[in-house]
């Protein structure tokens, strides 16, 4: 009976462990459909492809941690994957009309300053671990919620539509605030960091001068 190579069975739990990775990569894909029927008024369609997208995420979370299969890429393609979804439903529903335009300058402004915050701490401090905070996931969260309920109410299905329809303007000036304060909670929060590492840095380099 011929034995099994070791190498043969490591290369196979490699690729079983990119499982996750490929949801992640899929849901990225997603995104391009998603925004071409939203765009054509296929609002139904998009609204299915959103739910795949969700249960994708559900899917590729929950692998992770049930085997332990959590990469450096995962880390950082799966809220990325979920933030592009977000912002082209944004940036499409807003150049239709339906979103305010200050709604879409303060989301997407708001992930600009992020992103560019954490690429200046990285290129002046090194590697980082960007965990998002409670007040971030509410945001999200917040986000998510308004933009399901503006495509159920373009959708037109009564009564659901009627209700959606009541996410304006209060939704919009609920996820307006959260956006900002949540962004002003992680300007701040990097400033310190960076304040105390750069501060950490300045005493070790003094010690070692002495």
């Amino acid at each position: 009976m011929n034995a099994k190579d070791p190498r043969t069975d490591n290369r196979w739990r490699l690729a079983v462990r990119q499982l996750p990775n490929l949801v992640t990569v899929a849901r990225v894909v997603l995104v391009v459909p998603t925004a071409w029927l939203l765009w054509h008024g296929q609002i139904v369609a998009a609204l299915a492809l959103i739910a795949i997208g969700g249960l994708s995420d559900a899917v590729d979370g929950e692998l992770a941690r049930r085997f332990d299969w959590r990469t450096r890429f995962g880390a950082i393609a799966d809220p990325a994957a979920d933030k592009l979804l977000i912002v082209v439903v944004f940036v499409v529903l807003a150049v239709q009309g339906h979103l305010p335009v200050w709604l879409l300058v303060v989301v997407v402004g708001r992930d600009l300053v992020i992103v560019s915050g954490a690429l200046t701490y990285r290129f002046l401090f090194g590697e980082l671990e960007m965990a998002p905070t409670l007040l971030s996931k509410v945001n999200t969260g917040l986000q998510i919620v308004v933009l399901l309920l503006v495509l159920v109410h373009l959708a037109g299905y009564e009564p659901a539509a009627s209700i959606a329809g009541m996410v304006d303007p209060w939704g919009f000036v609920l996820v307006g605030l959260s956006s900002t304060v949540s962004g002003i909670q992680y300007v701040l929060v990097w400033s310190w960091r960076a304040r105390d590492e750069h501060r950490a840095r300045a005493a070790a380099a003094s010690e070692e001068g002495e």
